[in-house]
């Protein structure tokens, strides 16, 4: 019998402009079996130069290059040869977490923490990480977006809430920041029930991801605190590796139990919390992801009557965590990320078919 020819290893693009982490990145990526640095260069011109030549199937980017910063590289690839994208950063500095999370908007996949050395705190789980990371990214089918028809535009219409909702509850993960830039953009600075946000993503960026999207939209956005009362026209963040739950009175709990679904924060556990809180009064949405966090929770919240609602497969980056919730009938209704904004509003304000005279 014929051996199965070995899978060939992942081609990986590393971009840095510091040639110690260059290095390092490179040991890194050349250390794991399933992947294979085919390049490793100082900045992003050199980059778009090599690119069609080379054809990786994933990049490592370093976000403050000479000359072309990490974003705009991000931007041109993806308008000129889309490549899936893992954005390695410094996690404590401002400037270029803003930059990372601009880059995740205009198509990056995940941000990862730079490592600084083999001998700091955390080296090896962050080497594991980067290359999870990019093994996990480079599966993503990164295309040009096709326009959707007049026919996926019609939204359905014999979903809607039983109960004006008195909480909204929204999970995302890959392709998550974009997706909730555009979702939480579309909504009013007083829109009138609280938000509870499950963002996965590594524990050092959720701080600025939630500065960076408060910045963005309309809403409030920040870190959720334990004890702390949900308030209207307000986005609750979980933080990192914690989970996010909504307790008796509104009251937001922060939980360090076991992970689920592999997920700390996990969307799971949040729509569970919502379900138990807010009954019929719930409403989960779960947006692109991959994996299946989120659909064993979003089902028990419909199954307590509650209104839940995932990304359509047309526009969501990865159709992961939706497409599972679909499968066990969690979703009461799919539909592509611009139309979700109109129709919640429509909810909270009162004009579901149950709340007509």
């Amino acid at each position: 019998m014929r051996n199965a020819a070995a899978k060939p290893r992942i081609r990986v693009m590393i971009v840095e402009d510091s040639p110690v982490v260059r290095r390092l990145l490179t040991h890194i990526v050349a250390r794991d079996p399933r992947l294979e640095p085919v390049a490793a260069v100082s900045s992003a011109e050199e980059a778009l130069r090599e690119l069609p030549r080379l054809r990786p199937d994933v990049i490592s980017m370093d976000i403050r290059l000479p000359g072309m910063d990490g974003l705009e590289a991000t931007r041109r690839i993806m308008a000129e040869q889309p490549t899936p994208i893992v954005v390695i950063a410094d996690a404590v500095e401002d400037s270029a977490l803003r930059i990372s999370m601009n880059a995740l908007r205009a198509g990056a996949l995940s941000v990862v923490e730079k490592p600084v050395g083999t001998a700091s705190a955390g080296y090896e789980a962050l080497a594991e990480e980067i290359c999870t990371q990019l093994r996990i990214m480079s599966e993503v089918p990164v295309i040009r977006r096709r326009a959707l028809g007049p026919r996926s535009l019609l939204a359905p219409r014999e979903a809607e809430a039983a109960q004006r909702p008195s909480v909204v509850a929204i999970a995302a993960s890959t392709g998550g920041p974009a997706a909730l830039a555009k979702l939480l953009g579309a909504l009013p600075a007083d829109f009138p029930v609280p938000i509870l946000l499950v963002q996965h993503m590594g524990a050092p960026f959720l701080e600025g991801f939630a500065a960076w999207l408060d910045g963005l939209v309309p809403l409030a956005v920040a870190l959720a605190e334990d004890g702390e009362v949900a308030r209207p026209g307000r986005v609750h963040v979980a933080p990192g590796d914690r989970h996010l739950l909504l307790g008796p009175e509104g009251r937001l709990r922060l939980s360090a139990e076991a992970p689920v679904d592999g997920q700390r924060p996990a969307a799971t556990l949040l729509f569970r919390s919502v379900a138990r809180a807010a009954g019929a009064r719930g409403l989960g949405i779960l947006l692109t992801g991959m994996g299946e966090d989120g659909a064993r929770g979003l089902l028990d919240l419909r199954r307590e009557g509650g209104m839940t609602i995932t990304e359509h497969e047309s526009t969501a980056v990865v159709y992961g965590m939706p497409a599972a919730a679909a499968r066990l009938g969690a979703s009461a209704l799919s539909l592509p990320l611009e139309m979700i904004a109109p129709r919640l509003l429509r909810m909270v304000r009162g004009a579901a078919a149950g709340e007509r005279r």
